[in-house]
């Protein structure tokens, strides 16, 4: 088994448009590369395309609400969907000082 329970239900139920059209887009930039060489970025805003085997080698520049950050599949991310690679959130950074903090947590010193 290649994939988990939800990725092959979602292939019996079949490829719609969109995804197979970035799929085609893929198969041409990596036709029209040169031998040895990463083909062209393809973006998109697929996120929830799940990472099937031909598209390994590829480069995929995925959207994450703001801008488009370039992947390149490798064989160990099938199965896996492509927005798990690009964050579309900042990570929260805990005890800096902001927005809400009291006026002495908010002094940071000058040295």
């Amino acid at each position: 088994e290649l994939v988990h329970c939800r990725a092959r239900r979602r292939f019996n139920r079949g490829l719609r448009r969109k995804p197979m059209a970035l799929v085609k887009r893929l198969r041409k930039a990596k036709k029209e590369a040169p031998v040895g060489e990463k083909p062209e970025g393809i973006k998109t805003h697929l996120r929830n395309m799940i990472i099937v085997p031909e598209m390994i080698g590829s480069v995929v520049g995925v959207y994450n609400g703001k801008t488009f950050n370039g992947i390149e599949i490798k064989p160990d991310m099938v199965g896996f969907y492509l927005g798990e690679f690009s964050i579309s959130y900042k990570p929260v950074r805990h005890g800096r000082p902001g927005m809400g903090a009291s006026n002495s947590s908010r002094f940071i010193p000058l040295k």
